[in-house]
């Protein structure tokens, strides 16, 4: 029963990152100015989507919200390494996990950072695409499928660490 649960975590990690490297080839076609070749490039002016939601292309060499995006020779191989590493974790982690929201949540992160890896190994640089602004509020960063992946994954192991044991004192 334990390997079938895996099975479903790593199956969602492989959706997870399917999904966002189709995401991913879609908009870098979209985005990529006649007779531009190779990568990165820059991309074409920003498309509206949704009056909260448009597409803007940029190329993130760092982490998360850009912290590390200095472009440097080292980025890439550092921050491939530390995916991997946290990768590596969590299979580990889902061989011993018993519920199925925190093994969901694991393959949402798992699939998350190998659909960036995928892009450091490729480009030197994750593509980020979405740009989400609400009037004032237009200062939050691009970001990917990848990456929405990772935040709801972290939070549901969070949310499972404070509620998932019925016998926990955190439920009372």
């Amino acid at each position: 029963m334990t390997r079938r649960r895996i099975l479903v975590g790593l199956l969602l990690a492989l959706l997870v990152a399917v999904a966002d490297q189709a995401s991913k080839i879609a908009i870098l076609a979209a985005m990529r100015p006649p007779g531009v070749e190779g990568e990165p490039f820059i991309g074409l002016a920003v498309i509206p989507v949704l009056p909260f939601l448009d597409f803007s292309l940029s190329w993130n060499s760092g982490v998360s919200f850009g912290m590390g995006n200095t472009h440097g020779s080292w980025n890439t191989l550092f921050f491939t390494v530390l995916a991997l590493a946290i990768a590596g974790f969590l299979l580990r982690w889902m061989a011993t996990s018993k519920g199925r929201w925190l093994l969901a949540a694991q393959g949402l992160v798992l699939g998350g950072a190998v659909g960036n890896v995928i892009d450091r190994l490729h480009y030197g640089a994750v593509v980020d695409f979405l740009y989400v602004h609400i009037g004032a509020f237009d200062w939050w960063p691009n970001f990917n499928l990848a990456d929405s992946a990772i935040c709801v994954g972290a939070a549901l192991i969070v949310l499972d660490s404070l509620f998932a044991d019925r016998l926990s004192h955190k439920n009372s």
